[in-house]
């Protein structure tokens, strides 16, 4: 129910008056603190964290449209996406949430940051609005001088991303992509949009192939092993089969 004349804002919630931008289950929280007390990964896992109890509740704040987005990610093993705003020329990727709850920006990265920071340059760099040499900044932030990337925490703090709840809660990495100035662009503008995004849409989705691939087999049946814990030295970020 949005128009540039009534505010970028209007439109932000639904009819219940809920921000689905922030409606995820927080479940970074319980992993820093996990970490401060030295539970991790022994006592508290470092992946598939578990959702809270109170979230769960029927009276809980939670939208119908995010809890069917929530069995829609425990349905299906995704492991790359990425969601669509509008308003600016940025990629931005996970952590969302400061982890200094106080601090309204601070960079926050998780245990994949190389891996988060590549997906959100191959986006950026074969955008063709945020690579274009006649660039120019959409407000007051100037994301330029970073490659039109950045960590979403030291932006501004989004607690319940679903950005940070895909990664956490399953194997999916996933980034916002903030693809233009105008968050209400005229339909006639459309095309030019979509020829904006499409390679960096086909490029993102090429970005799956990288990486360790395969399947987890038992020695000596050779079937396949589900829900097999894959770590890797130096990540605090398991995976899961």
């Amino acid at each position: 129910q949005g128009s540039e004349l009534s505010g970028w804002a209007m439109g932000r919630w639904t009819y219940e008056g809920i921000d689905l931008n922030h409606n995820f289950a927080d479940l970074n929280t319980a992993l820093w603190d996990a970490e401060d007390n030295d539970m991790v990964p022994h006592e508290f896992p470092n992946h598939y964290i578990p959702i809270p109890e109170y979230y769960t509740f029927a009276n809980a704040t939670v939208a119908p449209e995010t809890r069917a987005v929530i069995d829609w990610m425990q349905r299906y093993p995704f492991v790359l996406s990425a969601n669509l705003h509008g308003g600016e020329l940025v990629v931005t990727y996970p952590f969302d949430m400061t982890r200094t709850y106080w601090k309204a920006q601070e960079l926050t990265p998780t245990a994949d940051d190389g891996v988060f920071r590549w997906l959100a340059t191959v986006y950026a760099t074969s955008n063709l609005a945020m690579a274009s040499e006649e660039r120019r900044l959409c407000h007051y932030d100037d994301f330029i001088r970073f490659g039109n990337i950045i960590n979403g925490a030291n932006w501004h703090t989004v607690p319940g991303s679903m950005n940070d709840f895909s990664y956490l809660h399953t194997n999916c990495f996933e980034i916002t992509v903030e693809l233009s100035c105008d968050k209400f662009p005229h339909a006639s503008e459309l095309p030019t949009e979509w020829e904006n995004n499409r390679e960096s849409l086909l490029l993102y989705m090429e970005q799956v192939h990288r990486g360790i691939k395969g399947v987890v087999r038992d020695q000596e049946t050779e079937q396949g092993i589900a829900n097999a814990i894959i770590s890797v030295d130096g990540i605090n970020h398991d995976i899961r089969t």
